[in-house]
Parts: structure tokens; C-alpha cells; sequence
């Protein structure tokens, strides 16, 4: 940690300190407040100086579960709303403790109104006590350059170089990139402490020997240097340990969508897509009867698509395309509609790999052109959840074409039902190319859990509707 920072932490202590016997004789100010009397009469009368006693032994046990929750853990460029989340549950939790300590001893104190109102204050005091103190450091970081981190990277390959833009683009993340080699060698990186210090070291670099990665390991202890590395696909992989005639065994796992995982996945689906077909049922029935009165045709598409473990099953979509270009076996028209399509993705395919997006495709109806820019159409597919043929959230669905253009390590998508949305559709939807693409959806398949499934619905709500690029 920097000399900066921990000044920083250092003064937030006393800070968080002073902000909540603020909070605390501004509950007890306004109970006293005219108005608020009228509203709620006093019961009793509690002297100040009894009461302020009482605060300043009770003010100790919420910095102590602040320390607990980890906020005084400081750096300039940490996110504000996880901090201010983590301090409205360490208060919370500090008015639990109060409540009980009243109920156990009636005595000391017992105005439900002074309680209540010293959590809110308190919480609103702290919370803005730190984003004005983070909002200096921030200045002091971009314009003095007091608690940068000098940063060295070691590897030459494409994660390296985005790291390397990432961060030169971006000086609110706190760091300075001093310079990037290819060699772990000590005696090298002992040349580039002496001459331009170092806080901090990623590696990134799979033929790098342990031998090396453990004198680099050394080096950065001795020296009090930060170090991290960018894992291998192997790396980052669950695991569990066990034993196996008396020798250690490492197991990978694939997905922590087995056994329970799967049951509560499948539970949090069915909740979660009843409430949005309530919901989404007045835009559905208003685009159903778009749909029919701008062309000829069913409503409703079906188009088949591969699943978990290889299955086949229809994905619902109401139809933005002209019917006899639609390609399904319902078309009476599906060989020139087949042709047509493979011209079209030769000719004005935008995406690599063995995906396809069709640029200013001409099969659109002007219902569809709508409806699909803002992905009105995929609200079928929420019947798909509540089926049981799709998750909610999980990989896309790819056509049998597509998926026989899969390489071997790309299957590992139908190890899981796919998704209405995914880690890819709120990390950039049809502008990522199918690699960058599967790398997403591998991580939501190896690192799944019922809160990454929370996150990614609540930002897809604002990702789903907005105007999609024209395609």
C-alpha cells in the first residue's frame, strides 16, 4: 500500500468516528424538531449528556464491524457503490446488535424514532464523508500523481497489450506502466526497480519455468512488490482436493452446475420467467398483433437450434422477417430461402468465426427492422425458460450449421442449457466476435452462481432494450 493510502485509511477511522456521533445527536436534534413532536408526541425525556455517553461507547462497535467488513481495505480507485453497499450492511448490522442490546437492557435508551433515524443519518453521513474523501484522492492521483502504482508488466502477447492500452487509456485505475519485458530474469527487473521503482508486477507468460516464476515470487517479497499473474485456461479452472491411495488428487470441475447448483438455477428459471411473461405480456399481445397485421405469416417463429449436451429444440421468436424467407420446414419456399440466406452471408456478414450477422439485411419487415433493434423478438424465449428448454441466463443457442463449424474446445458451451442472455450479451452483443464471445461464456460456465445470475438479468434489463446497432 502506498504512503498516500495509508494516510487515507489512517484518517478514516477517526472520520467514520465523528460522522456517527454527528448522525447520532442529529436523530436526537430532530425528535425535538416542532413538527415531528406534533407527528409523534415524546413519551419521555432522556438527558443529552446520558445519551451522548451512550453513543460514544456504542459508536467503537460499529468501527469494529466496519474493520470486519473490510472497508477500511483503501485504494483511490476502488468502486463507490460497492463501498456504499458494504456500509449499509455494516450499519444494518451494528443497529441488529443495538436493537438486541435494548431489548436485554430496557434502560439505557428505547426511542424507536432516535434509532432508526441515527441508521439513516449515519448511513447517509459516512457515505458521503467517504466519496468526498475518495474524490480527493482521485484528484491527488490524476493531477500530482500521489498514489500511482508503477507497474511492470513481463510477456509480450495479445492479453499483455490490451492490459497495456487498457491502462494507459485509463489513469483513474492508478496505474503507470514503467515499462514491459519478455524476460523474468531478477538481475533485469532489479535494473528497473533501481532506475524507475516498481509497486507492482503481472505476469502473463505460459513458458516461463516454476523455477523462474518462484525467484520472481522471492524477489517481489523482498522487496515489498505486489505480485500478480494472468492464469492459463488449466489455472483458472474449480477445483477440489482429495486423496486417492494415500496420494493427492486434484479434481476439475467443470461447472458448479451440478446437484444443487443445478436445482436452484432451475428454480430461480422458472420464478424469474413467470414474472417476466407477466410483465412483458402487455408488449408481447401489442407486437403479436403488429406482427400479423404487417405481413403474412405465423406470429411466432420456431427456429431450431442446438442445446445442452447436443439436443435439439425450437427457440420461440416473434418473426421479423418476410415469411417465404424464413428458413424452417413450415416455409413452403425453404430452398430459395436457404439460398438466399447463404448469399446474403457471403456477401454482407459482418461477424468471424462459424457465426454469421447479416449487415442492412433485406428480408426484414418494417415490424421486424423494430422489434428486432430493440430485441422485442427474443421475449418469446422466456416461454422457452419456463419450458425447461433454455436458462435464463447461460450461452446463446447457434444453429446445427454453426455449431459444426465449432473447433473441439468450443463444445464445452452445450455442457450447460444455453441462455436468453449471458455474460456476451451485456459485454457487447453482436459486436463480439465469437472468440472473445466463448471466453465470456466459459467463465460464466466455470465460475456460476445464483448471485452472477441476479447481476446479469438486472443489467441485461438495461442492456436488452437498447437500441442495437443496425445490422
Amino acid at each position: 500500500m502506498k504512503k498516500s493510502e495509508l494516510f487515507f485509511s489512517a484518517i478514516q477511522v477517526p472520520i467514520d468516528f465523528l460522522m456517527l456521533v454527528l448522525a447520532a445527536v442529529s436523530a436526537y436534534s430532530i425528535r425535538n424538531v416542532p413538527e415531528i413532536l406534533a407527528l409523534k408526541p415524546k413519551l419521555y425525556t432522556f438527558p443529552f449528556h446520558s445519551y451522548i455517553k451512550i453513543i460514544l461507547m456504542v459508536a467503537p462497535v460499529f468501527i469494529i464491524i466496519y474493520a470486519i467488513e473490510g472497508l477500511y481495505d483503501i485504494r483511490s480507485t476502488r468502486k463507490f457503490w460497492k463501498e456504499a453497499l458494504k456500509i449499509f450492511s455494516a450499519t444494518s448490522i451494528g443497529l441488529v446488535i443495538i436493537i438486541v442490546a435494548i431489548f436485554l437492557k430496557r434502560e439505557w435508551f428505547s426511542s424507536r424514532f432516535v434509532i432508526l433515524a441515527a441508521w439513516m443519518i449515519g448511513t447517509f453521513y459516512i457515505v458521503m464523508a467517504r466519496y468526498l474523501i475518495q474524490l480527493i484522492q482521485k484528484w491527488l492521483l490524476r493531477t500530482r500523481g500521489i498514489g500511482v502504482h508503477k507497474l511492470l508488466l513481463i510477456g509480450k502477447n495479445g492479453k499483455m497489450d490490451t492490459i497495456f492500452k487498457i491502462i494507459s487509456q485509463s489513469p483513474n485505475m492508478g496505474y503507470e506502466v514503467i515499462d514491459q519485458i519478455e524476460t523474468a530474469s531478477p538481475h533485469v527487473i532489479k535494473g528497473i526497480q533501481k532506475e524507475k521503482g516498481i509497486d507492482e508486477i503481472i505476469l502473463c507468460d505460459p513458458m516461463i519455468t516454476d523455477a523462474e516464476q518462484e525467484k520472481l515470487i522471492d524477489f517481489s517479497a523482498i522487496n515489498n512488490i505486489e505480485f500478480k499473474y494472468i492464469p492459463t485456461t488449466l489455472q483458472t479452472s474449480k477445483f477440489t482436493l482429495g486423496v486417492l491411495s494415500g496420494e493427492p488428487i486434484i479434481e476439475v470441475r467443470n461447472t458448479p452446475l451440478e446437484g444443487w447448483g443445478k436445482i436452484l438455477k432451475r428454480i430461480f428459471d422458472i420464478i424469474a420467467s413467470t414474472c417476466g411473461i407477466i410483465i412483458a405480456s402487455p408488449i408481447m399481445l401489442v407486437t403479436a398483433l403488429a406482427v400479423h397485421l404487417d405481413s403474412e405469416g405465423p406470429i411466432i417463429y420456431k427456429n431450431e437450434r442446438i442445446g445442452d449436451n447436443g439436443k435439439k429444440f425450437f427457440v420461440y421468436k416473434f418473426r421479423y422477417m418476410k415469411w417465404d424467407c424464413c428458413v424452417t420446414k413450415e416455409n413452403e419456399n425453404l430452398e430459395k430461402a436457404f439460398d438466399l440466406e447463404q448469399e446474403l452471408i457471403e456477401k454482407q456478414s459482418v461477424r468471424k468465426g462459424p457465426l454469421y450477422k447479416i449487415k442492412d439485411d433485406p428480408r426484414k419487415t418494417r415490424v421486424g427492422r423494430f422489434i428486432e433493434k430493440y430485441s422485442i423478438d427474443e421475449l418469446p424465449q422466456l416461454f422457452n425458460v419456463l419450458f425447461g428448454s433454455m436458462s435464463l441466463v447461460g450461452p446463446r443457442p447457434h444453429q446445427k450449421r454453426e455449431v459444426e463449424k465449432y473447433m473441439e474446445y468450443h463444445r464445452r458451451l452445450l455442457t450447460i442449457k444455453p441462455g436468453v442472455t449471458g455474460m456476451a450479451q451485456i459485454s457487447g452483443r453482436s459486436d463480439l466476435d465469437f472468440e472473445n464471445e466463448y471466453r465470456l461464456d466459459l467463465y460464466y460456465i466455470e465460475n456460476w452462481s445464483l448471485w452472477l445470475d441476479i447481476q446479469i438479468c438486472l443489467k441485461t434489463v438495461g442492456v436488452l432494450f437498447n437500441k442495437r446497432r443496425n445490422f
